[in-house]
């Protein structure tokens, strides 16, 4: 299978549901790193070599930003979706990858959604006026 088309292994949802994830193949490359020779085991490993949870994970992102003399966002999510409005994304994807039931959720992260470029008026206008 090429490393663009990996998928991540089902994981439980709200409900009990579950659904694939794509890995991209950046994210790939790095868990196969990670991983390296090992057939069995955690991907992340903590200091005793068992698994590493999420808060251990969280503290050693913000360890890794503060040497790099990074600001760490308060909210890694909060960024992500705002990241990706703001490159344009739908906002019914947007939506989807944040897993947002409802799309009001997903429209409060939206900065751009008073800009009147992008008002309902405006882009009939826009488009009628382009010649196209």
């Amino acid at each position: 299978m090429p490393m663009g088309d990996v998928v991540a292994p089902r994981r439980p949802r709200q409900g009990h549901q579950s659904r694939p994830r794509p890995l991209p193949p950046t994210v790939a490359r790095a868990i196969e790193r990670a991983v390296g020779d090992r057939t069995e085991g955690p991907i992340l490993r903590n200091m005793r070599d068992g698994r590493m949870d999420r808060h251990a994970a969280t503290r050693r992102l913000r360890h890794l930003a503060a040497a790099a003399g990074i600001r760490m966002p308060r909210m890694l999510r909060h960024t992500f979706v705002t990241t990706m409005l703001d490159a344009g994304v739908s906002l019914r994807d947007v939506q989807i990858a944040a897993r947002h039931a409802d799309s009001r959720t997903t429209m409060r992260y939206d900065r751009a959604r008073n800009n009147l470029d992008r008002h309902p008026n405006y882009i009939p206008a826009s488009y009628m006026t382009s010649g196209t």
